[in-house]
């Protein structure tokens, strides 16, 4: 098990430990003494992964968006990613291919 000083590093290894504390706690293994210790680190770990959840949606919703966007027509995706959407009016033209 990992030292409680450890910063969580990523997802799948910090989702690991937080499932061995939580089974650690349900099997009644944790002493009094470390309790508060492990109890902090299970909620460092929590707001770790809900960080990292929310910022894997943000990112999945960008791609999903682009993709969504280069179906219904042509995207620069270099002019959007540096300066947002396109505030031009453009005329799409279908292409042969």
């Amino acid at each position: 098990m990992k030292k409680t000083t450890d910063k969580a590093t990523n997802y799948s290894s910090s989702y690991e430990e937080l499932q061995q504390i939580l089974q650690a706690l349900e099997q009644g293994e944790i002493d009094v003494d470390e309790l508060s210790v492990k109890v902090k680190r299970a909620a460092e770990l929590i707001e770790f992964c809900q960080s990292r959840l929310k910022e894997t949606e943000v990112e999945v919703k960008k791609v999903i968006d682009r993709f969504e966007k280069a179906q219904s027509g042509p995207v620069d995706l270099d002019e959007e990613d540096a300066a947002g959407p396109s505030s031009k009016t453009e005329k799409s033209v279908d292409l042969p291919f």
